[in-house]
């Protein structure tokens, strides 16, 4: 799985699991949620004030290991 902005969070917490505390680390507390899953990594970036691309790297090279 190549994630990006689109990427949608629920998918990556699926099977990512351990990306998690990447979410946390940008405020975005509430990964429970339905609305949350359901927002994109751009999406999530936005609402958080966040680099979209900063997060994309972090969360392949999260994945890659």
């Amino acid at each position: 799985m190549k994630i990006t902005k689109d990427t949608i969070i629920g998918d990556i917490l699926d099977n990512y699991p351990d990306t998690a505390p990447l979410f946390f680390e940008i405020g975005m507390h509430c990964l429970g949620c339905p609305h949350s899953r359901g927002e994109s990594v751009g999406e999530a970036c936005e609402v958080h004030g966040t680099d979209v691309d900063e997060l994309v790297a972090k969360l392949n090279e999260a994945i890659s290991k």
